[in-house]
């Protein structure tokens, strides 16, 4: 059986995890500041938060920034859930942007558009996500010059983008953001079982981003509202969460990150080899934007339908028949059932509801093997040729 995606433990790794084990700080102990410093100073940011997922990351990001009832977000149709669930988290509206078709990213032309449309009905978004699908950046500089223009915020949800790059530079250094995401899930390009981080240049955003994570409680005095009764005292200043990452799994992050340039070189070298064993086929691969150096979390094709007498069903089922465990990357979010409830219909969004009739997510992971990926080479021309 050969995944979409997977994780790769190494025993460095596992020698990481049972130092904590064994210590007396499994969780919110010295792991933690050494993992954001970690992923701090590679993107080359100011400020790094971690959390238990980039989900909570995600909400706490919209609530820094001071999303709340009667704001709107807008983000991508093309993405998980989690990219518009963070705003009914906060009582916040949610609306999306059509996809570029040859990045399968937010498109900054659509969202041009809809912002002079939404500037005339006096509801243009508090903040906007742009989604990184699988690690290949959106056009940052164009959606910045678009926020200083209406007046938004910018959240990058790079969920597969840590060890990418745009324009040069390390996806991450919110050149172009308010505040960066990060998911360290097992299937993205490093891992701690799970979670995530908030990644920001300014130093306020990054104090109410700690105090998100943890109930809102300090105690660090400059913070607190009454002096302190005694070196005991901590005080809840905002309503805050639990969303603390354990010095377990931080400790897994640091591990990884000391391999994260080799896991991303891999992946490039796998997606060159699907380039050249894929050509020639019915197929659209992935372009690539000549601006960014994708993290290649996924390699996605396109069935080209029209040339083909094979569904876009008949293949996805027929790869998993042969043990390839292909994916889907995404179902649309506004399709979805709780979406629809909201008034959201089938059409709103064409572009990405083309793309989700094709696109199939095909195995990426630095351990895949060569005789693995001829495999599923095989596998794909074999399901196209029947």
């Amino acid at each position: 059986m050969i995944r979409y995606g997977q994780q790769d433990i190494t025993q460095a790794d596992i020698d990481a995890v049972v130092d904590v084990l064994k210590s007396v700080n499994l969780t919110q102990g010295p792991a933690i500041a050494r993992f954001e410093e970690a992923v701090r100073e590679h993107v080359g940011a100011g400020h790094a938060v971690a959390v238990n997922s980039a989900t909570s990351a995600l909400h706490i990001a919209c609530l820094a920034l001071g999303l709340g009832p009667g704001d709107w977000l807008w983000t991508t149709p093309n993405t998980f859930v989690a990219s518009a669930n963070c705003a009914l988290y906060c009582g916040a509206e949610v609306d999306f942007v059509d996809i570029d078709p040859k990045t399968y990213n937010l498109c900054p032309n659509a969202l041009e558009a809809k912002l002079i449309k939404a500037a005339e009905q006096g509801r243009l978004p508090k903040i906007v996500v742009p989604v990184h699908l699988s690690g290949q950046p959106c056009n940052m500089r164009a959606i910045h010059a678009l926020a200083q223009r209406f007046g938004f915020k910018i959240i990058e949800d790079a969920s597969h983008a840590i060890g990418g790059r745009y324009l040069g530079e390390p996806i991450g250094n919110c050149r172009y953001s308010d505040i960066t995401v990060f998911s360290f899930h097992p299937v993205k390009i490093i891992t701690t079982a799970e979670g995530g981080m908030a990644i920001t240049n300014d130093p306020e955003v990054a104090v109410r981003l700690g105090l998100l994570r943890s109930h809102g409680i300090t105690r660090d005095p400059n913070l607190m509202t009454k002096p302190m009764a005694g070196p005991w005292d901590y005080q809840q200043v905002a309503l805050g969460f639990n969303y603390r990452m354990t010095d377990i799994q931080a400790a897994l992050g640091v591990s990884q990150m000391t391999r994260l340039d080799h896991y991303v070189e891999r992946r490039h070298e796998i997606a060159r080899r699907y380039n050249e064993m894929l050509d020639g086929l019915p197929l659209t691969l992935p372009w690539q934007d000549p601006d960014g150096y994708s993290a290649y979390h996924l390699y996605i094709i396109r069935l080209q339908l029209d040339k083909t007498n094979r569904t876009h069903l008949q293949v996805f089922e027929f790869l998993r028949a042969r043990d390839i465990i292909v994916n889907l990357h995404y179902i649309p979010v506004h399709t979805q059932p709780y979406y629809q409830a909201m008034g959201f219909k089938q059409g709103d969004f064409p572009e990405a509801e083309r793309y989700y009739t094709e696109a199939i997510s095909i195995p990426m992971y630095p351990t895949l093997t060569d005789a693995e990926q001829a495999e599923v080479v095989s596998a794909i021309k074999d399901a196209l040729a029947q």
